[in-house]
């Protein structure tokens, strides 16, 4: 079935219309949960994280072999800060190193900075808030 140009790009435009706009790749502030081993409790700032929206293509055509990168919203420049956990018992260094995202973009997901997976843990999940059982 085809359309005549003029009915496609009214239908294409009808489409857009309707749909919500995405909020795009950009900087907003998150609260964090920062916890250590050794020290008991967690203890949640305030930083700024990349988040949003970033246009994908996915081919038709899937070639073996071939790469095919998606790109995410994610750090362009970044900083980190430091925070001194308090409860941390004697002997063990209640020194946490933290990112603070300075600007963003669409880009390809790097696994050194970036939690690429697609699922993740919420930023402010803490691993003490789980019972551990002996």
């Amino acid at each position: 079935l085809r359309h005549p140009p003029k009915v496609f790009a009214s239908l294409c435009t009808l489409m857009h219309s309707h749909m919500p706009a995405l909020p795009p790749c950009q900087l907003i502030n998150q609260t964090v949960s920062l916890e250590k081993e050794g020290c008991p409790s967690c203890h949640p700032v305030e930083t700024t994280i990349c988040s949003g929206h970033c246009i994908t293509k996915d081919p038709v055509i899937k070639i073996p072999f071939s790469n095919v990168y998606q790109h995410v919203c994610t750090y362009r420049d970044l900083s980190y800060k430091t925070f001194e956990l308090p409860d941390c018992p004697p002997g063990v260094d209640p020194t946490v190193t933290y990112p603070v995202a300075l600007s963003c973009h669409c880009g390809r997901c790097a696994m050194d900075t970036s939690d690429c997976t697609f699922e993740s843990l919420q930023p402010d999940f803490c691993m003490n808030d789980i019972p551990f059982y002996y």
